[in-house]
């Protein structure tokens, strides 16, 4: 078994081929989480284009500082997420304040809410692509089919306590959604 430091092999190979500069690397990387940069940046801007020039940017970046991934902190894919994330609400954040001056307004709580918000749709949409199938699939019958655990075991073949359980533990990592770092809570509830 792999120790829970070492990153993973395609990772560590990745970052070193980028690092010598093998154009081919970068067009492995892309093909393998060029939808996943395109996906989390439209999430999060709502704007198709602009996501292709952050998509652009992020395998920019990527080419010319392979160095600044390190396989310790983490998975590639995750980092490659993040840098996204950041690029993507640093763009939001840009074009919402340059439009709130443009109207007259000056009004940041609106602009922090619907950053706020676009980054946790963009997170709850990279947990879930990223979670293990079983949860996933469970998941998406209980949401979109509409099924209660007993019919979700029925359509997975599995048991009763199997599906709550996979239901239970694709709940628990959607819930982590709203905590990101750095940002307080959401508040709810009346003062």
């Amino acid at each position: 078994m792999a120790r829970r430091d070492t990153p993973p092999r395609w990772d560590r190979k990745m970052q070193q081929r980028l690092a010598r500069g093998e154009a081919a690397a970068l067009g492995e990387l892309y093909d393998r989480f060029a939808s996943l940069v395109h996906g989390l940046a439209h999430r999060v801007l709502g704007d198709e284009h602009a996501a292709d020039a952050i998509t652009r940017e992020v395998f920019a970046r990527v080419w010319e500082n392979p160095e600044s991934y390190d396989p310790k902190q983490g998975p590639l894919r995750s980092w490659v997420a993040t840098l996204t994330h950041r690029l993507a609400v640093q763009r939001l954040r840009t074009t919402e304040t340059a439009a709130l001056a443009q109207d007259g307004t000056d009004d940041t709580d609106e602009l922090e809410r619907k950053v706020r918000r676009a980054s946790v749709a963009a997170r709850a949409d990279y947990i879930v692509t990223s979670m293990p199938t079983p949860l996933r699939t469970a998941l998406e019958l209980a949401y979109f089919q509409r099924r209660d655990y007993r019919q979700t075991a029925a359509d997975l073949g599995v048991t009763a306590d199997e599906a709550r359980r996979r239901l239970r533990l694709g709940l628990q990592l959607l819930s982590t959604a709203h905590d990101t770092p750095g940002t307080p809570p959401a508040q709810g509830g009346t003062r």
